[in-house]
């Protein structure tokens, strides 16, 4: 493998621990200080917003400068910039502020995904293998917290984060400097590729994705388990299983026997189970039983977000790359956002069994479309 690849796999493990070191721990912090459900659902939101605002023109610049080394210097700076917010402000608006900046960094990650994937052929096996390392640094960043939440607080945990951000980005300054080759095209031109229908229909699945990853797992499930009087080693241990699933599962996305049932078998599969997550967890009465089921959503973030990412490149020529994956994670972060938002709102006004109930719909009619779609499309 190119020693810049493999430089880039360390950074993304680095840069995703700072932005989810914190998360097991996030909801209940800002219950446990009184911050309102539809308030907690906005701040979740935010983290959404700056990409969904940011993440087209990051990529536009990125295929008309082909700066992808200097914007990843810039995540990775932004990525312990934001938890430096939640360290000194220390409440809701500091998560807030902090919410916007790791938004901020992630609109930066096509320019990881762009720069690690043009080394390699097979888009689909190199997907999968950089969101095995996406998840393992956020496993590592929730066993972290698991381990010594507890000891150190929320404060400490956020240092943490903004430690291996800095770390992040002091490797990024040692990659190897990729030849700058100014495109002869027009900013016009390059927005036709969003136009591609394969491209809108998996930004559009993906929308439904991230948005039920956002809401549940990275923030109500974790609340659920401590309304149950879990303690904090509990619900940082729930994570810990959902993003273990999720580190296998992508490994698994990226052998051949996966390769080759491909996203026609497990996108509408995996949209089903985390369907079915969303029905099971508001009926749990036992902290392990919802340990067990984290392994679904665990299906969601290895399998379906791989699959996702390769089929709305498909297709894509190279000079417009960035472009693509600028619209499709903009529009993905559409769900991010606003999906979190509806929830918190749902959850103020019902409860969140209702909110999980909300979720499942999106969940199953995902799955029914995507099953239609390949019936008919592939």
């Amino acid at each position: 493998m190119n020693k810049n690849a493999q430089k880039i796999l360390v950074i993304v493990v680095f840069f995703w621990f700072a932005q989810y070191v914190y998360i097991p721990y996030q909801t209940p912090f800002l219950t446990s200080i009184q911050v309102s459900s539809s308030f907690i659902g906005i701040i979740i939101g935010t983290y959404g917003i700056s990409q969904m605002l940011l993440r087209l023109p990051v990529g536009l610049l990125a295929d008309l400068k082909n700066r992808h080394k200097t914007l990843i210097i810039i995540g990775a700076l932004t990525s312990g910039c934001a938890s430096i917010f939640r360290f000194l402000f220390y409440n809701s608006y500091g998560f807030l502020i902090g919410n916007l900046f790791s938004g901020l960094a992630s609109a930066m990650w096509i320019s990881f995904m762009i720069l690690y994937l043009s080394y390699f052929e097979n888009q689909q096996s190199a997907t999968a293998r950089l969101t095995m390392c996406n998840n393992l640094g956020m496993l590592l960043g929730f066993i972290t917290s698991t381990l010594t939440y507890d000891i150190v607080g929320m404060r400490i945990t956020c240092l943490f984060s903004v430690i291996s951000g800095c770390i992040a980005a002091f490797i990024a300054t040692t990659l190897e400097s990729v030849p700058v080759e100014e495109k002869k095209i027009t900013i016009k031109e390059l927005l036709k590729v969003c136009l591609r229908p394969n491209l809108i229909v998996f930004s559009l699945f993906a929308i439904i994705q991230q948005g039920v990853q956002m809401s549940t797992t990275m923030s109500y499930t974790t609340q659920i388990i401590k309304d149950m009087g879990a303690s904090s080693f509990m619900v940082g241990l729930s994570t810990i299983i959902y993003m273990f699933a999720a580190v296998l599962c992508a490994k698994l996305a990226s052998t051949k026997y996966c390769t080759n049932l491909g996203p026609r078998v497990f996108v509408p599969t995996v949209f089903f189970t985390t369907g079915l997550y969303c029905l099971l967890v508001p009926q749990c009465s036992s902290v392990y039983t919802i340990y067990l089921l984290q392994l679904l959503p665990g299906l969601s973030t290895g399998f379906l977000y791989s699959y996702l990412t390769s089929e709305a490149m498909k297709g894509v020529p190279v000079e417009k790359k960035s472009t693509a994956m600028g619209f499709f994670q903009a529009v993905y972060a559409l769900g991010m956002t606003f999906i979190p938002m509806i929830c918190g709102s749902i959850t103020a006004t019902s409860s969140i069994s209702t909110s999980y109930y909300f979720l499942m719909a999106l969940c199953f009619l995902s799955s029914i479309l995507a099953f239609f779609y390949y019936r008919k499309y592939a």
